[in-house]
């Protein structure tokens, strides 16, 4: 499979999984929708290590690491890692029942809504990088 196939995989996937995080926020189903847009970044952000590196991404669900190791991070704004950071949050916690429980109580239609666009707009970001 040549690299193209793999990038090609990661966004493919990204994609469908996006439409995911959209039924989601639909159904109100509002803590799905942060640990899918994480998934969904998180997979953006392999297929660009791919691009760099051309092996397979390292198993790691750490957004930020997989921007700095592939150097995406240095051509982000504070928004963007901001927004990594904020993400991050939901692949964790997300998992586990005293996190999520907080979760719950901070997530509401706006809000997952707003993590809706702006997964959208990072996934474009790195799109174009590739």
């Amino acid at each position: 499979m040549s690299d193209q196939s793999k990038i090609d995989y990661w966004i493919e996937t990204a994609e469908y999984d996006f439409k995911t995080a959209e039924a989601m926020l639909e159904t109100k189903r509002f803590l799905w929708v942060g640990f899918i847009c994480h998934l969904v970044t998180e997979k953006m952000l392999k297929a660009h290590y791919i691009k760099v590196f051309s092996k397979v991404p390292p198993y790691t669900h750490n957004l930020l690491y997989l921007a700095e190791k592939t150097g995406l991070v240095t051509h982000m704004d504070d928004s963007q890692k901001d927004f990594l950071d904020h993400l991050q949050q939901y692949n964790v916690r997300a998992r586990y029942p005293s996190d999520k429980d907080t979760l719950y109580k901070l997530l509401d239609y706006k809000k997952s809504e707003q993590i809706i666009i702006r997964t959208k707009e990072m996934v474009e970001w790195i799109k174009n990088k590739l």
